[in-house]
């Protein structure tokens, strides 16, 4: 289960959003070689990466932007790179391009603080663009709660688009990953849940100046919660793959 657009068309071009997809990418293919030597991808990590224990032992501050822009494989990267083309273009259109630019980045940085605070001894780098991701979709629902969100869903045999509100996918969403820190061991390699979760807040915290300007609560009764303009629409589908030896 995991989101494929939203119906919240943005209004203007998502200039910065298609930069730093193009840019993540770039990046990436630009270390892609190293995949094939980890003693050597394992030292760009470091160097580049956000290494805890090092911030912790007073330097290494570059890794907290650095990091941002790095990934550990094709999934990781495409799987980012998703999220913030469903949610980017809206964040950037409320904020404006540079502003946004900022808050994408105070995002990412909030986001490694938290994992810093919550393994200060760690050795593992930590890379991604997941952090800054997550605050904007912290933000974007704050300010789109009932937006509608696809999702597609497969289990087994089924394969569905399911049109669901914002708040419950990112609600679920931030749920694992809290749950996902709670219960993580620390200081071994995998997820960095509290880069998510700290990302998340720190996301929501700076969209809450913008949703107070536009009246708090009020904003979400003038709107019932959705974007402010006539939503997209997809049509619905609805599959199922028939068991072998069952084909029609």
């Amino acid at each position: 289960m995991f989101p494929i657009r939203d119906h919240n068309p943005s209004q203007r071009t998502p200039w910065v959003t298609w930069a730093l997809i193009v840019l993540n990418v770039a990046i990436f293919l630009g270390y892609q070689h190293l995949f094939q030597n980890e003693r050597a991808l394992m030292a760009f990590y470091l160097d580049w990466g956000l290494v805890p224990a090092q911030v912790s032992a007073g330097g290494a501050w570059s890794g907290f932007l650095t990091s941002q822009f790095l990934h550990g494989g094709w999934m990781h990267l495409l799987g980012n790179m998703l999220f913030l083309w469903i949610f980017g273009d809206n964040m950037e259109e409320e904020f404006g391009h540079l502003p946004y630019l900022g808050f994408y980045l105070a995002s990412g940085v909030g986001a490694g603080l938290w994992q810093v605070l919550a393994e200060p001894g760690s050795f593992v780098p930590m890379v991604g663009a997941s952090g800054a991701i997550a605050g904007v979709m912290g933000g974007y629902l704050l300010l789109f709660p009932r937006a509608r969100v696809d999702v597609l869903i497969i289990i087994v045999f089924f394969i569905r688009i399911l049109p669901v509100p914002a708040w419950s996918m990112l609600g679920l969403w931030f749920g694992f990953q809290l749950f996902g820190g709670l219960s993580a061991e620390a200081g071994i390699g995998g997820v960095a849940y509290w880069a998510h979760t700290g990302g998340f807040l720190v996301g929501v915290a700076l969209t809450l100046p913008l949703w107070l300007r536009r009246g708090a609560a009020g904003y979400w009764r003038r709107t019932d919660g959705r974007p402010p303009h006539p939503e997209a629409r997809y049509r619905t589908v609805r599959t199922s793959i028939p068991p072998a030896g069952r084909r029609r």
